[in-house]
């Protein structure tokens, strides 16, 4: 429904009123954007955007996302005025203040309502387009009257310069995502001032180049917004709506100038902003008619939702559709009949080959999985189970082609874990976790499960050198909370992590996999489910324990090498797999008390091996331990060189290990 435009403008400055309260009262914040789209999200929300206040989890809604995040106060307020549980009026009086859900970005896990946590310019309007895939990969697999909806974006000048927006909107434009619609903030001010300081790019001509629809309008004009929005929403390619607005629309004296970006206004401008608006009430305080207003708008959907329900309620599908949006496995899915065939018929394998064929069987068991790699399909072997591509003409597809875009696939990952409904793992090199570094950890703090196949993890990937060798990235990749990273040792361990990964609906897995092939290390078909307490004794001391070797990856069959050495010198050599220190740590203490015993180290030494730097596996082995590894960037030579070159080979372990007992 459309208002009168008086009407409009007072819903407009209720948004205005509550964000420059609400920082002020923070005494921290960003004001001028909320002030500023103003005008453009209560048409957005009023008349165009499909959602429920009071059921913010429908399957159905659009999705709305503020990646221009540090613009907070934008969402919290038509959350707040639409008539959403949360924030409350004590919520956004407490906004950036600890306890309040209000926090400085919009994170997911606080408010029913923000689809995912944006702040990190840039990567809000990359997870849209995982949002957008998701939707038609569900309109594919469900229909129309399931799945109909479609995703908005409210994006600043720093989303649309940072480096990600060029990977999202190649990917977005070539899959011809037109339920992908984004609403540029062109306020033509970033924090240093003037755009005009740093870029001179014509951003229109940028998108239309990458295939995506453009349409500008005045940001202020509620009807040209309207015209805007709906000529966006009728077009089949996605759209880009260059929105020309007045950054802190309002405030006399700043609006215009960067002084509102990130900073309070101030009382004296605040007093002044609400002469110019002509709002005369205190703060904090919206008038009984402005509210009503809003909540009208809010119940437009009633409808959709109630006659969504019923279709839902009679559609053969029903109970498949509710089972992937809650993101629930199928309750008979497991790998144990696979891990057994392996266990019957032992394989020497890279493990990168492992998940291929772990993901033959996943794939082929669960509908909802979608896969995809950075322009290495067939080196990171992920493309398996007989999935097809999903392309723009062809939206039933599995496998996305994602191009050189790391950063931009990771995002779109997100993206997709949070619409819910499929489960998105993709490949690249371990090595450029770099590149995707700010998605993955996003992907930790969302508690989205997003799985990460990591291939050519080592030194073992030989000749392409130390650009391409990781040394440093498992251990980094360890310190991010919430996020499993898993080095397997064969195809069994693969297996089990991949179910892991799979089973963890809250948190996201970073698979590192090796390129060279490994010899099968788990052979018992009673020893099941071992990698899920992230370590286990893999083999146990012959003789009296003197030794416990801790690896991971392709370093545990060294480590068996090591120990069979040294059990025929009379020194009992406990080997530990330790596949996940994550889920190692998670452990109670008597198992942990159990693999690893807080004794002396004169009396049981403890040992690392892992094919990286040796930084942090103290916290394991001990101020008097041993640590190997590798602390220094790779060569370029066959991986055997490498390993006996950089000592990761028995010859060169067992001599430290005896050295050290003896000292």
């Amino acid at each position: 429904m459309s208002l009168d435009t008086a009407r409009m403008v007072q819903m407009a400055n209720a948004i205005r009123a509550l964000s420059m309260d609400a920082v002020q009262a923070a005494n921290s914040g960003h004001p001028g954007m909320p002030m500023g789209m103003a005008d453009v999200a209560t048409v957005l929300w009023s008349e165009f955007l499909k959602h429920d206040p009071a059921d913010p989890a429908w399957a159905d809604r659009d999705r709305f996302v503020l990646s221009a995040g540090h613009g907070s106060m934008l969402i919290y307020s038509l959350l707040h005025l639409s008539g959403y549980a949360h924030p409350t009026m004590e919520d956004i009086r407490n906004f950036r203040q600890l306890g309040s859900p209000c926090a400085g970005h919009p994170e997911n896990f606080l408010i029913d309502g923000i689809e995912c946590t944006t702040g990190p310019l840039g990567q809000g309007l990359a997870m849209a387009v995982g949002m957008a895939i998701a939707e038609r990969k569900l309109n594919a697999d469900f229909g129309d009257e399931l799945v109909d909806h479609r995703t908005w974006v409210i994006a600043g000048d720093g989303c649309l310069m940072e480096g990600i927006n060029h990977e999202a909107i190649g990917l977005a434009g070539h899959l011809k995502l037109g339920r992908m619609n984004v609403l540029w903030d062109d306020n033509q001010i970033t924090i240093d001032g003037s755009t005009g300081l740093s870029t001179s790019e014509d951003i229109k001509s940028r998108y239309e180049a990458t295939g995506w629809h453009v349409v500008s309008c005045n940001g202020h004009d509620f009807d040209d917004v309207r015209r805007a929005l709906s000529e966006a929403q009728a077009e089949e390619r996605p759209s880009l709506v260059a929105c020309r607005t007045v950054i802190g629309k309002g405030a006399p004296n700043k609006q215009g100038t960067s002084a509102t970006h990130g900073a309070p206004l101030g009382d004296d401008e605040i007093s002044a902003a609400r002469d110019e608006l002509g709002w005369n009430y205190k703060p904090f305080e919206i008038p009984e008619a402005v509210l009503s207003d809003w909540r009208d708008t809010a119940a437009r959907c009633e409808t959709d939702h109630t006659e969504w329900k019923s279709r839902l309620s009679e559609h053969g599908k029903r109970h498949e559709f509710e089972r992937r949006m809650a993101g629930d496995l199928p309750t008979n899915f497991n790998l144990d009949d696979y891990i057994q065939s392996l266990m019957s018929e032992p394989v020497k394998v890279a493990t990168r080959k492992a998940s291929e064929m772990a993901l033959e069987q996943i794939n082929g068991r669960l509908s909802e999985t979608m896969g995809g790699s950075a322009d290495l399909t067939g080196s990171n072997n992920t493309k398996a189970g007989g999935i097809g591509p999903f392309t723009a003409d062809d939206y039933s597809g599995r496998y996305i082609y994602y191009g050189i875009r790391e950063f931009g696939m990771a995002a779109a990952m997100n993206g997709m874990a949070l619409h819910g409904g499929v489960i998105p793992y993709g490949g690249t090199f371990l090595v450029f976790t770099d590149y995707c570094r700010g998605a993955i950890r996003l992907s930790a703090l969302q508690q989205a499960r997003a799985i990460y196949v990591m291939t050519h993890d080592s030194i073992g990937l030989g000749e392409d050198g130390p650009t391409h060798q990781p040394i440093e990235h498992v251990q980094s990749l360890r310190m991010i909370p919430n996020l499993l990273v898993m080095r397997p040792a064969d195809a069994v361990e693969t297996a089990e992590c991949w179910e892991i990964a799979l089973r963890n609906k809250d948190r996201p897995t970073v698979l590192a996999l090796s390129r060279q092939n490994l010899p099968q290390v788990r052979n018992a078909p009673d020893e099941t489910d071992m990698a899920s307490k992230g370590a286990y004794r893999l083999k146990k001391a012959g003789n009296k324990r003197r030794v416990i070797l801790i690896a991971t990856g392709s370093e545990v069959h060294v480590a068996l090498e090591c120990a069979e050495v040294l059990e025929k010198q009379g020194v009992g050599t406990d080997v530990v797999s330790m596949v996940c220190t994550q889920l190692f740590d998670e452990q109670d203490d008597a198992y942990k008390g159990d693999i690893l015993p807080n004794v002396d180290p004169a009396e049981i030494l403890r040992v690392s091996i892992e094919a990286g730097t040796t930084f942090g596996w103290e916290r394991y082995t001990m101020a008097n331990g041993l640590n190997i590894g590798i602390d220094r960037f790779g060569a370029s030579a066959p991986a055997e060189d490498l390993f006996e070159k950089f000592g990761i080979t028995a010859d060169a372990i067992v001599p430290q290990i005896m050295n050290k007992l003896n000292a």
